[in-house]
């Protein structure tokens, strides 16, 4: 292998926008999974408060 190609690929940075990509989809599926938990929560008290009140009104 010459220098020159060597030296060409230590320079290359073609790849560099694919990570930065990369990184920002993984935090943001790292966002929606923290919010879809919060979501869930909140829905399934709402359901566990519906019943309770379904049952004491039976």
């Amino acid at each position: 292998m010459k220098l020159s190609t060597l030296m060409n690929l230590l320079r290359d940075e073609s790849g560099q926008d694919l990570i930065e990509y990369a990184l920002v989809a993984a935090l943001i599926a790292l966002g929606a999974i923290a919010a879809m938990n919060s979501v869930a929560t909140g829905i399934s008290n709402a359901f566990s408060a519906v019943s309770s009140d379904l049952t004491s009104a039976v």
